[in-house]
C-alpha cells in the first residue's frame, strides 16, 4: 500500500511532526506477514515506503527497544519476542472477545461449523478469533491473528455497509488497483452485499472453492467488528444460507446482550 493510499484511508488527522518516526516506526512493524519472517533494510523501505536511510535509523532503534531481532549474518531483520506479547495483551483484555468466544464455541460445536470474529485493518479483515468445527475435511486453516481480502470475503463485505460513503470509496480505490480485471464483476458483488446487509442484516459470500460463509456486522462502543459462520460443503449457497442465516443472527444478538450488560454497546 502506498503512502498516498495510507492516508485516503485515515480516520484522523494526520500525524504531527513529533509523531512521524512513532507513525514510520510502526509501518516498519507492519510490514512484516507470515512467509516474510526476514526482512533487508531494502524490502523493508519498499514495503514501508520510506527511504532506505529512515529505515535504517529505525530498524536500529526498534531492536533496541525489543521490537526487532537482527541477524546479521543475514543481513536482516525479524520480529521479537516482545510483539507477541502485545498480541497475547490484545487478546486477553478484549472485552468482545471475553464475551463472544463462549457464545462462538457452542454454536459451532452444536451445528458442527466454522464460526469467526474480526476486526477491520485498512483494507483488510484480521481474525480475533476462529473456531474450527467443519462437516468435513477442508484443507485452510485460519487462526488469529491471520488477515484476509475485505473485498473478497462475507466479513470484509459486512464490514463495507457499516461505513461512510467517503471512506468506502477510498477502499474501492484500494481494491480496484490490485483486481482490475475482475473489479466491475467484484463491484457489483460487493454493492449486493451492502445492500443485502442493510435489507437483512447480513451477507454471503464464497470466495475459497466449496466454502460458503455468512457474514454480519457486530457493532460496539469502539469499533464495528464482523461476525460470520461458515462451512465447507458440496451444497448450493441458498440452501446454506437458508440453514445458517437464524443461528448467526441468533448469535449476533446474543454477544450484543452479554455487551449491552456490561455496558459496553
Amino acid at each position: 500500500m502506498t503512502q498516498e493510499e495510507r492516508g485516503n484511508l485515515a480516520e484522523k488527522p494526520g500525524a504531527s511532526p513529533a509523531n512521524r518516526s512513532l507513525e514510520r516506526g510502526i509501518e516498519i512493524l507492519r510490514a512484516f506477514r507470515p512467509g516474510s519472517d526476514l526482512l533487508g533494510n531494502g524490502e523493508l523501505a519498499e514495503r514501508a515506503g520510506l527511504s532506505k536511510a529512515t529505515v535504517s535509523r529505525l530498524t536500529q532503534t526498534l531492536v533496541g527497544m525489543g521490537m526487532l531481532q537482527q541477524e546479521p549474518l543475514r543481513k536482516g531483520y525479524r520480529l521479537a519476542p516482545a510483539v507477541l506479547s502485545l498480541a497475547h495483551a490484545m487478546r486477553s483484555g478484549s472485552t468482545v472477545l471475553q464475551v463472544a468466544a463462549p457464545l462462538m464455541r457452542a454454536l459451532a460445536e452444536s451445528k458442527r461449523i466454522n464460526v469467526g470474529l474480526a476486526a477491520p485493518d485498512r483494507d483488510e479483515m484480521v481474525y480475533l478469533e476462529s473456531i474450527r468445527y467443519s462437516r468435513r475435511v477442508a484443507f485452510r486453516n485460519v487462526v488469529s491473528g491471520q488477515r484476509v481480502p475485505m473485498e473478497l470475503t462475507s466479513l470484509g463485505q459486512a464490514y463495507l455497509a457499516t461505513i461512510s460513503p467517503a471512506r468506502r470509496k477510498a477502499l474501492y480505490g484500494i481494491f480496484k488497483s490490485r483486481r482490475e480485471r475482475q473489479w466491475p464483476s467484484l463491484l457489483a458483488e460487493i454493492e449486493k452485499s451492502i445492500s443485502s446487509v442493510r435489507e437483512s442484516g447480513f451477507c454471503s459470500a464464497s470466495w475459497q472453492p466449496e466454502v460458503v460463509a455468512l457474514a454480519t456486522p457486530l457493532k460496539t462502543a469502539d469499533i464495528c467488528y464482523s461476525l460470520n459462520v461458515s462451512v465447507s460443503t458440496g451444497e448450493k449457497i441458498d440452501v446454506v444460507v437458508d440453514s445458517l442465516t437464524a443461528p448467526l443472527i441468533e448469535l449476533r444478538e446474543a454477544i450484543l446482550k452479554a455487551m449491552s450488560l456490561r455496558g459496553e454497546v
